[in-house]
């Protein structure tokens, strides 16, 4: 995106926050926190692509493209990996799997415009070539969630692993990840 255009969006942005709160505070919202509706807008781009929210998401949540650099999405989708694709074979046929890298590579974190996307962008240092990639493994992740105790996540058997995203953040699949938006199975509301 050219710089003047992306400069351009952001003051328009900016713009119709300030125009929202003040139509909030004008209709009597003055006790409201006129920024809470930001809380349900997404901060990652949510899946898109039907073929890839029904082969991977019959599994697991689809995850949001923008959570892995392009360079981690091909990986995982190489015929090899599919065949090991974390313990379980992911076989799909050849013109799909490119129909996917497609998807996946012109949305990924790299080259996202999202600052949260790109945030993601930075690959994990305990992640080697010989292994898939793991977004629990990138340094963003970790950073968000290292204060998480176990027992609420990998101890619970509600939820079981931190690549469970949907079974905490309750609007993963809408690419909400807001800490005021997340609802730990068998333990209710993050209160941080």
């Amino acid at each position: 995106m050219p710089k003047r255009l992306y400069i351009s969006l952001l003051a328009l942005t900016a713009l119709l926050l300030v125009t929202a709160g003040t139509a909030v505070v004008a209709a009597g919202g003055e006790g409201r926190d006129w920024r809470s509706w930001l809380r349900v807008m997404p901060n990652i781009a949510p899946a898109s692509h039907p073929a890839y929210i029904e082969e991977c998401g019959s599994c697991h949540l689809a995850y949001p493209p923008g959570v892995l650099p392009a360079e981690s999405w091909s990986r995982i989708l190489a015929p090899e990996a599919l065949a090991d694709h974390y313990g379980d074979d992911a076989w799909l046929p050849e013109a799909l799997v490119a129909e996917l890298r497609a998807y996946l590579m012109s949305n990924a974190a790299d080259g996202s415009a999202r600052i949260r996307e790109r945030a993601f962008a930075v690959p994990g240092e305990g992640q080697s070539e010989s292994s898939l990639p793991r977004i629990t493994e990138t340094p963003y992740f970790v950073r968000k969630h290292n204060g998480i105790p176990a027992r609420l996540v990998t101890d619970n058997p509600e939820v079981g692993s931190f690549s469970q995203c949907n079974r905490c953040h309750i609007g993963a699949d809408t690419g909400v990840f807001d800490e005021s938006q997340i609802d730990i199975q068998g333990f209710g509301p993050w209160k941080d």
